[in-house]
């Protein structure tokens, strides 16, 4: 049984994926408090739904590419059968997780986008660090980045850990109407960083308040 906040169908708006269609599958619950959260309302709000539930609200949409996130979908244990369920129904599977629980019990067909928080998130103390040693060349990294601090950060990390030569996409992703995209484009380009800027496509869409997108 598994606790779900909400599932819709949408564009994509973060990672190599972005632009395509998805059906994400958003779970209820995090255990992080980053300072710059936009789905506070994932805490707590949901409803009881079995794996068997969700995997036929999601073959509803007709859609190949499906995303679990949350809220922290890695608390929940039945989130990975649910995985193997996208999986064998033939669907490209993402998982986004907010870096602070191991991945080894993700199976390897599902893509993993996997967060490292920076300082002014607040919980950059919880990174759990093993997971860089455990993406491939189809997952991917994510920093969300607020200040020039973050950026910092998140270089060093990038170079410690040879993250462009040992995934698919490691993604600067600045906060949302606090760091202009312009200023985290420029710091990328005068260190010659290889590593990809994302912005959330979807709030430049509909707005960085609406749910359900």
């Amino acid at each position: 049984m598994l606790t779900i906040n909400e599932i819709f169908h949408s564009i994509q708006g973060e990672s190599s994926y972005a632009g395509q269609p998805c059906v994400f599958v958003r779970l209820t619950a995090c255990d992080l408090r980053c300072a710059w959260c936009d789905t506070p309302y994932a805490f707590t709000e949901g409803r009881k739904m079995s794996v068997d539930d969700v995997l036929a609200a999601v073959a509803a949409y007709g859609c190949a590419l499906v995303e679990l996130t949350g809220g922290e979908p890695m608390l929940q244990d039945d989130v990975y059968p649910l995985m193997e369920g996208l999986l064998a129904q033939g669907h490209t599977v993402l998982v986004e997780t907010g870096g602070h629980i191991s991945v080894a019990r993700i199976p390897s067909g599902v893509v993993r986008i996997v967060d490292v928080k920076c300082p002014a998130s607040g919980e950059s103390s919880r990174n759990h660090w093993p997971n860089l040693e455990r993406v491939g060349l189809h997952d991917e990294v994510k920093f969300v980045i607020q200040d020039r601090h973050d950026y910092e950060f998140a270089c060093q990390v990038v170079r410690r850990h040879d993250l462009a030569a040992r995934c698919g996409a490691v993604q600067f992703s600045p906060v949302h109407g606090v760091l202009p995209p312009r200023d985290l484009a420029a710091w990328i380009l005068a260190d010659r960083l290889p590593v990809r800027l994302q912005v959330q496509v979807h709030k430049y869409i509909w707005g960085p308040q609406e749910r359900g997108v």
